[in-house]
């Protein structure tokens, strides 16, 4: 995500938090909006999971998601209720964790809401680490898939390690799986993937996704040989992709093991729930707040 827009959706939030006896607070109605959702309906349904995620976590949900009513101008001066809900921040990052991951406003709130410090410099770095935690787990998938679809086409465990293999060797330029562990300092008895920056477990993912295509599509792709020509190919051409962008796979520096990445961030999210300040059970309506009643 450039730095222009998270610069941008920051202040976006920034200026639709509010203080409600001492808690920072957001309305549910101007969260739908910040999050790309245009119907209401839609966000509820995000809203309603939130709650179920904060209730499993052994957390009270009116802690946190208080029912309000608001007063909105329907023209002649006439005004009819509306249904809303205040949210703490930790509200706030439940909905971005059980948003639509598509959705570019989800990952910055997905960071901006766990994140307590407003540096910009930690937002980025960590909207970056969930693009590549959302890039590793969609590869997984892809590879998921496309072992189940050649296991029918004849190919056995083996077989499928070697194709994935040949796949890396096309993508790197002719290192092998091997060599590329060597090169950037990666155990043999760690995936070679947890240690690739995003670009290219995208890479690899595309390329796999084109090679399960034609193999779905192409019925005489049958046998280890024609399906690991197959991937070759496709991960030569993606190679080609990058490199006329001057970008050479074998030759970006190793990323954090995705796997500490997880856990840290599932650590980080752990203590953004312990430490996150609660709505009052007993509040009363924040006065200074136009329009807005208890519900």
């Amino acid at each position: 995500m450039k730095a222009e827009i998270i610069r941008s959706l920051t202040q976006d939030f920034e200026r639709h938090a509010y203080e409600f006896e001492g808690v920072e607070c957001w309305d549910a109605r101007s969260l739908q909006a910040l999050l790309g959702y245009s119907r209401w309906e839609n966000f509820v349904k995000v809203i309603q999971k939130a709650k179920t995620s904060c209730q499993t976590s052994g957390t009270v949900i009116d802690d946190h998601f208080r029912e309000i009513t608001k007063m909105v101008s329907t023209g002649s001066d006439a005004k009819r209720p509306i249904e809303d809900v205040r949210l703490t921040r930790y509200a706030c990052y439940l909905i971005a964790q059980n948003g639509d991951p598509s959705k570019e406003e989800i990952a910055f709130a997905q960071s901006y809401f766990a994140v307590q410090t407003r540096k910009f410099e930690i937002l980025e770095q960590r909207i970056n680490q969930i693009e590549r935690l959302q890039a590793r787990g969609k590869l997984t998938e892809t590879e998921r898939q496309f072992s189940g679809i050649i296991y029918q086409r004849g190919v056995d465990d083996r077989g499928f390690a070697i194709i994935r293999s040949k796949g890396d060797q096309a993508l790197f330029g002719g290192r092998t799986t091997s060599d590329m562990k060597k090169k950037l300092g990666v155990s043999e008895n760690h995936p070679l993937a947890d240690f690739l920056p995003t670009i290219t477990i995208k890479a690899k993912d595309f390329a796999t996704e084109i090679t399960l295509f034609k193999v779905k599509e192409d019925e005489q792709l049958i046998g280890q040989t024609l399906i690991q020509s197959e991937h070759e190919k496709n991960n030569r051409e993606v190679r080609g992709l990058l490199t006329k962008q001057g970008i050479y796979p074998e030759n970006l520096p190793a990323a954090e093991d995705i796997k500490k990445v997880d856990r840290a961030m599932k650590s980080e999210s752990k203590r953004l729930e312990r430490g996150t300040k609660r709505l009052g059970r007993k509040a009363q309506p924040n006065n200074d707040t136009p329009g807005l009643a208890e519900g």
